[in-house]
């Protein structure tokens, strides 16, 4: 299986379910992996035959810094149909990251795995 991925998006939101948290944008960091056939754009060489992480890239920033969900699940969730119903992926591993959330720890977060059958 190929996969297409992207690291450490960084994207500023609200997320939470404190008083405080509603009010000022936090950062979440997200990794994404996406099952993609890459042979044909491999063959080709034209990025109409390929998952455009680019055009991801630019969806999850408009829509998770707009995005206004009080759970990381919530949000973790929706991206995950955003990518696999907007773009056609088959599967996505999706993994946010929401520092500074636990005292002590570095990070803190959820991963998920979704299909295409999953929407």
């Amino acid at each position: 299986m190929d996969k297409i991925f992207l690291s450490a998006l960084s994207v500023e939101c609200i997320v939470g379910i404190w008083e405080w948290e509603r009010r000022v944008k936090q950062t979440v960091i997200i990794d994404i992996e996406m099952q993609a056939d890459i042979r044909k754009a491999a063959a080709t060489d034209r990025i109409e035959d390929t998952i455009d992480y680019k055009k991801v890239s630019k969806r999850l920033l408009s829509f998770v810094g707009e995005s206004q969900f009080h759970l990381v699940e919530t949000l973790t969730e929706e991206i995950a149909k955003v990518i696999v119903t907007e773009f056609g992926v088959q599967w996505v591993k999706v993994r946010l990251n929401k520092q500074g959330a636990i005292r002590g720890a570095r990070d803190v977060g959820i991963q998920i795995e979704r299909s295409a059958a999953d929407y």
